[in-house]
């Protein structure tokens, strides 16, 4: 609202100074610090809240060391995180791009689900919450929507021929004309470490014959909604001890603002010969936002917490870093920048398949780890929890340093 604002006081009164809200990387610092103090000034205010409401964490019996001092704990936090974030957004991000509508959307509609599911286990006093198929239709709906609105909007569009900014060619005797490089609709997306290193989803439906592209759509939602899924659950997955979420999850959108900002210019784009992604940059508004929200969150979220997100903090984090993979067209980077996601996700897959298939087989059912999701088989190995979040977040940073480095290296 303040970037409208500023922009008719630039425009029709031409006062100085106010020109500077055209820049993103003003209104992107701006968006981080009032993140940062309303997450970290108010956040307590919340938590105060939260805990005269008698909104306590209930531990359930896992024996591991230091859980049961955690019982009573304000839990829904993830609404600190929420309000932190979509307040800078909402007074400094173009609100008229799709990006930002996406995002915006994309924070409370995940946002909502987390917040019903920690409803109902903290007044209903029903440990499982929101059942799982109400989640699963949650996240696909959500899926859909994003999925719909990327493809078939108009203004979404992408450029890969950003090495060529030339129009004219000349040769010995003659001055040819090229077709200036245009925008155009795509279902392409990045593959890191290969030199020619985009995939068009749409080759999946070349054996059509003429006209396949038309039918991208049937690969290309499939595929966000499978991403939403995967990384919203994941992130709910790695929410377990102090800090552990929001720090590695701070990181890993770290590396997406970094992308996002080069993706959304032309001449960092045309430097790096990467896909030019118009309008794109915008979302580094909401990145830096988010940023300043999570690391807010942890001043309070830090071993020993004072306050827990609750699914209401953790699906909105998994939603949000897979819908700015997506629309930055980084998605198969996932695997690196979100590794941790990925490390806690598979354990419990793994630890599930392996005991079912070996009750099946043996007649008694074993485990690969002590326990899972990962970071609660190190605790059961005797490490202390702020160890662990310590070690996890050193991993995020390379994971995230390599993903950056994906970049040039092909």
């Amino acid at each position: 609202m303040l970037y409208y604002l500023f922009e008719y006081f630039d425009k029709t009164m031409d006062l100085p100074g106010t020109g500077v809200f055209q820049y993103i990387t003003f209104r992107s610092a701006l968006a981080f610090m009032l993140s940062l103090l309303l997450s970290t000034i108010y956040g307590k205010r919340v938590i105060n809240f939260l805990r005269r409401q008698q909104v306590g964490e209930t531990v359930r019996e896992l024996g591991l060391a230091g859980q049961n001092e955690k019982a009573g704990t304000p839990t829904m936090g993830g609404l600190i995180i929420i309000f932190a974030t979509l307040i800078p957004v909402l007074l400094f991000s173009r609100l008229h791009n799709i990006y930002i509508v996406l995002l915006i959307v994309t924070t409370l509609w995940m946002g909502t689900i987390g917040f019903v599911d920690d409803y109902i286990k903290i007044f209903k006093k029903d440990k499982q919450g929101l059942k799982g198929i109400f989640k699963v239709i949650g996240q696909v709906g959500l899926g859909i929507i994003v999925g719909a609105v990327l493809y078939f909007n108009p203004a979404v569009t992408v450029r890969t021929d950003t090495g060529r900014t030339d129009v004219f060619k000349t040769t010995v005797n003659t001055t040819v004309v090229l077709p200036a490089p245009v925008e155009e609709k795509s279902t392409a997306t990045t593959i890191p470490f290969i030199k020619n290193n985009e995939f068009d989803y749409a080759e999946v439906l070349s054996f059509m014959g003429d006209g396949y592209e038309k039918w991208a759509w049937l690969i290309f939602i499939p595929v966000v909604i499978f991403i939403i899924t995967a990384v919203s659950n994941g992130a709910n997955l790695t929410d377990g001890i102090d800090g552990l979420a929001a720090g590695t999850s701070a990181i890993s959108v770290l590396a997406l603002g970094i992308f996002t900002f080069v993706s959304g210019n032309i001449i960092f784009s045309n430097y790096l010969n990467i896909m030019y992604i118009p309008n794109s940059g915008e979302m580094t508004v909401f990145i830096s936002a988010f940023v300043g929200s999570l690391i807010g969150f942890l001043w309070y979220n830090s071993y020993p917490a004072s306050v827990f997100m609750g699914d209401t903090g953790s699906l909105t984090i998994g939603g949000i870093i897979a819908v700015l993979a997506i629309a930055v067209r980084k998605e198969i980077l996932i695997v690196l920048f979100g590794g941790i996601f990925l490390a806690e996700s598979a354990s419990v897959i793994i630890q599930v398949t392996y005991f079912k298939y070996t009750k099946k087989r043996f007649g008694e059912g074993r485990r690969i780890f002590l326990m899972s999701p990962l970071h609660h088989h190190y605790q059961k190995k005797g490490y202390h929890e702020s160890k662990i979040v310590t070690r996890f977040w050193i991993v995020a940073v390379m994971l995230a340093i390599l993903s950056i480095i994906t970049l040039k290296l092909r």
